[in-house]
């Protein structure tokens, strides 16, 4: 009988990775993510305009215009960084 005893790590959707990313970056854990929270988070992921990337994050997923990613917000915020080809590396 043949057995696996390689240690294979479990699948992680990128999304999920991504969603989880953003949300270490709330500084202040109020539950939302600011602009500036963004722009750290952008640069951490390699942008090379993390304020503009900032910016568009938020015109594409603040859907309700308070100028905060929510928790519901947040799935359009990993769509559209996605999108763009964003990823992070050694989750």
């Amino acid at each position: 009988m043949l057995t696996n005893k390689a240690r294979i790590p479990p699948y992680i959707e990128p999304a999920d990775t991504l969603r989880k990313f953003f949300k270490n970056y709330d500084i202040n854990n109020d539950g939302h993510l600011s602009k500036e929270e963004l722009k750290k988070a952008f640069k951490s992921l390699g942008s090379w305009i993390p304020g503009i990337r900032a910016n568009c994050g938020l015109h594409h997923a603040d859907a309700n215009g308070d100028g905060y990613i929510s928790d519901d917000e947040l799935n359009d915020l990993v769509k559209y960084a996605e999108k763009l080809g964003f990823t992070v590396r050694n989750p």
